[in-house]
C-alpha cells in the first residue's frame, strides 16, 4: 500500500496522496447512503470539474463562490477549485441578495456553484453588482445556469491538471471566510494553505492519523469550524464524511455513522443532555435511580480528572460498574460509543452540560478560536480536559493578555488579512503581529485559557458591577430545556431581565404532554409553560451570584433563526438589534 505524504506543502498535495491510499474506500456519502463516492471517484470528479472550471476561464488566483447545503458535491467542487490554484469560498444559505452582492463584489468571483433552490436570490444578487459570469447548479441546469454535468462535459482544451495542482504554493489562498459579525458588513478573512497546515498540527494530538476516521458534516461550510473539521481534515488525513443536509438530523446521524471524530456546537450537547434527562424521567424508579447513580459516578470522575486529583478509592471502584451497567449503553444508544475525540466550539458550552457529557464517558474537548486564526487557537488536550476552560494553545500559537484582559494571539495560523481592507487588517493585527481578538480572558496557573466574554458585550449595571452576559445566558440554557435562545438585559439597570425564545421541538412536546394547543405563539404565554420556564430560571439563579440573577423574564411568541435580524448565521446574538426591536417589551419588565 502506498504511504501518504507526511508533510504536504498544500492541501492539493495532501489530497492526491491520501486518495491513493485506499482508492476503493468510500470517501463521501450522504445520510442514508443514496450517494456514495469512493476516493478513486473523488479524484476523477475533481479532475473533470477542475477541467470544466478551466473551460470557463477559472485559473490560478481566481475565486469561486459556493452556495450549497451539506452534500457530497460541496467537497467535489471545493477541492476541484483548489487544484486549479483557485480560492473556493462558501456563503451562508440564509444570506439575502444584498449581502451576497457585497460578498461577490469583495471576492471578485466570476463563478457561483449552487443548488437550484438558491437561484432566485443569486440572480438578484448578480443584478445588484459583482463580476459573476457563470452559475453552475449541482442538481441540474436551469435557464442560464449550467448543470455540473454540462460543466464537466466541456473541459478546457489541452488542460494540464497535473501541472495546475503542482503549481499551487503554501502561501496561495485556501479560502475566504466571511465573518458573520453582529454589526457592520462581513469581512473577508483570507486564509492560506499554510495557515491550515500549521493549525492542523493539533490533529496529531487527537490521534487522527491512527484511526479509521468517520466524520459528520452538518454545519454550514461558510462556518470556518465545519470547513476545518469536516473538509480540510479529511483532505489531510482521509477517512469518510457523511453529509447531513438538514442540521436537525444530526442526532439521528450519530447513530447511523457512529463517528470517530465529532464537532458539536453547544446546542447539540444541550439537546443530548435534556433528551437523556427527559428519557430518565419516564423510567421506573429503580432504573432512574441506577442511571442517576451511574451518571453521578461519571461526573465525579470527570471532575477529578479536570482538577488533576485522585478519585476517592470507593469512587474508583464504582466507576467501572457504572460504565458497564449504564454509561456504555448510553453512549451506544447515542451513537457516540466509538468517538475518539469530540469537540465543542463556536460558542461557550455551559459548564453543567460539559460535565454531564464528560460524565457519560464521551471525551468532549472544548476549544476556542476564530476565523481570523484559521479556526483553532486553544483546545483542551484529551489527557486533561479542564472543565470551564477552552484549553491550552495549539501547536505554534502564542497567547498573551492585554492590560484590559483582551486575548492577543500570534502564530502561523493567523490570517493573511481582511480582503481589500488594509485599514481593518491594521486594526486587528498590530505592528508586532499580535491579533487582537476582542475576547476578554484569563490564564490559570496551568496555562489554560478561560474566556470571560466579548470585550464589547460585558454588562455594567447601574451599580457599576461588571457581568458576563454569556455566563448568565449559559446558566439558563443549561437548566431550561424548553428554551433555544436567550438574551440577558442589564446594562445600566438595577437588576437583570431576560428575553426567551422557546425551542420549537421541546415546546411542541411540552404542549402535547400537557394537552395545550399545538401553536408556539399560544403556548409561549400559557401559565403552565411559563411556570416550567420559571423552574429553569430558578435553577439557573441558584448557580449565579445575587447580582447576576434573573429577576423577570418574557417568553417571546416567536423563534429567532440563524441569519435573521437577531442572530448571525452562526447563531451569535445581535444584541443591539434585539434591544432596539424589543424596547417596549424590555421596558415593561422594569
Amino acid at each position: 500500500m502506498p504511504s501518504a505524504v507526511t508533510t504536504p506543502r498544500t492541501l492539493c498535495e495532501a489530497f492526491q496522496s491520501v486518495a491513493a491510499l485506499e482508492p476503493d474506500a468510500i470517501a463521501l456519502r450522504d445520510l442514508g447512503g443514496d450517494v456514495a463516492i469512493t476516493w478513486r471517484q473523488y479524484q476523477d470528479r475533481v479532475r473533470s470539474i477542475a477541467a470544466g472550471l478551466a473551460g470557463l476561464g477559472i485559473g490560478r488566483g481566481d475565486t469561486v463562490a459556493l452556495m450549497l447545503t451539506n452534500r457530497p458535491e460541496f467537497h467535489l467542487c471545493d477541492t476541484a477549485t483548489l487544484h486549479l490554484g483557485g480560492t473556493p469560498f462558501s456563503v451562508y444559505n440564509t444570506n439575502p441578495a444584498q449581502v451576497l452582492a457585497y460578498q461577490f463584489d469583495n471576492a471578485d468571483n466570476r463563478v457561483v456553484i449552487c443548488e437550484r433552490q438558491f437561484l432566485p436570490v443569486i440572480r438578484e444578487a448578480v443584478q445588484q453588482g459583482g463580476n459573476v459570469e457563470h452559475i453552475v447548479c449541482v442538481d441540474g441546469a436551469d435557464g442560464d445556469a449550467l448543470s455540473l454535468e454540462q460543466l464537466e462535459a466541456a473541459p478546457a482544451p489541452e488542460f494540464d491538471f497535473e501541472a495546475a495542482w503542482r503549481a499551487v504554493e503554501p502561501d496561495d489562498l485556501l479560502t475566504l471566510v466571511y465573518t458573520s459579525g453582529t454589526t457592520g458588513p462581513p469581512k473577508g478573512v483570507e486564509l492560506t494553505h499554510a495557515n491550515f497546515l500549521e493549525n492542523a498540527r493539533i490533529l496529531d494530538d487527537f490521534g487522527v492519523r491512527n484511526q479509521p476516521n468517520r466524520m459528520i458534516s452538518y454545519l454550514p461550510d461558510a462556518h470556518a469550524a465545519n470547513r476545518w473539521f469536516s473538509h480540510y481534515a479529511q483532505l489531510l488525513h482521509g477517512g469518510q464524511i457523511t453529509t447531513v443536509a438538514d442540521p436537525k438530523g444530526v442526532l439521528d446521524a450519530l447513530t447511523q455513522v457512529r463517528p470517530t471524530y465529532f464537532l458539536g456546537v453547544p446546542r447539540v450537547w444541550v439537546k443530548i443532555k435534556s433528551g437523556l434527562q427527559a428519557a430518565l424521567a419516564d423510567q421506573s424508579p429503580i432504573r432512574r435511580k441506577l442511571a442517576e447513580w451511574a451518571i453521578g459516578a461519571g461526573r465525579a470522575r470527570a471532575r477529578a480528572q479536570s482538577e488533576a486529583r485522585e478519585l476517592h478509592p470507593l469512587a474508583r471502584l464504582q466507576y467501572p460498574a457504572a460504565d458497564r451497567l449504564v454509561l456504555a449503553k448510553v453512549r451506544q444508544k447515542l451513537g457516540l460509543d466509538e468517538v475518539v475525540a469530540a469537540v465543542s466550539g463556536a460558542a461557550p458550552i455551559p459548564r453543567e452540560v460539559h460535565e454531564f457529557i464528560l460524565g457519560l464517558g464521551i471525551p468532549l474537548s472544548e476549544g476556542w478560536g476564530m476565523s481570523e486564526c484559521t479556526a483553532a487557537v486553544t483546545v483542551n488536550p484529551l489527557h486533561r480536559i479542564k472543565i470551564g476552560t477552552v484549553g491550552l494553545p495549539v501547536p505554534g500559537a502564542r497567547i498573551t493578555l492585554a492590560d484590559d484582559g483582551e486575548v492577543l494571539v500570534r502564530g502561523p495560523m493567523v490570517m493573511r488579512g481582511y480582503r481589500k481592507d488594509p485599514a481593518k487588517t491594521a486594526e486587528a493585527i498590530d505592528t508586532d503581529g499580535w491579533l487582537h481578538t476582542g475576547d476578554i480572558g484569563e490564564l490559570d496557573p496551568d496555562g489554560y485559557l478561560k474566556i470571560i466574554d466579548r470585550k464589547k458585550e460585558l454588562i455594567i449595571n447601574a451599580a457599576g458591577k461588571n457581568m458576563s452576559p454569556t455566563n448568565i445566558e449559559n446558566a439558563v440554557l443549561a437548566n431550561c430545556p424548553l428554551v433555544s435562545s436567550v438574551v440577558v438585559i442589564g446594562e445600566q439597570r438595577q437588576y437583570n431581565t431576560m428575553l426567551i425564545c422557546l425551542d420549537p421541538d421541546a415546546a411542541t412536546a411540552f404542549a402535547a404532554q400537557h394537552g395545550l394547543p399545538d401553536d408556539l405563539a399560544t403556548v409561549a404565554g400559557h401559565p403552565e409553560l411559563v411556570a416550567a420556564v420559571q423552574t429553569g430560571i430558578d435553577a439557573a439563579n441558584a448557580t449565579l451570584s445575587r447580582v447576576e440573577q434573573i429577576k423577570k423574564f418574557t417568553v417571546l411568541p416567536e423563534v429567532w433563526l440563524p441569519g435573521s435580524a437577531y442572530l448571525t448565521p452562526t447563531g451569535k446574538l445581535k444584541r443591539a438589534s434585539i434591544v432596539a426591536h424589543y424596547a417596549q417589551t424590555i421596558e415593561a419588565m422594569y
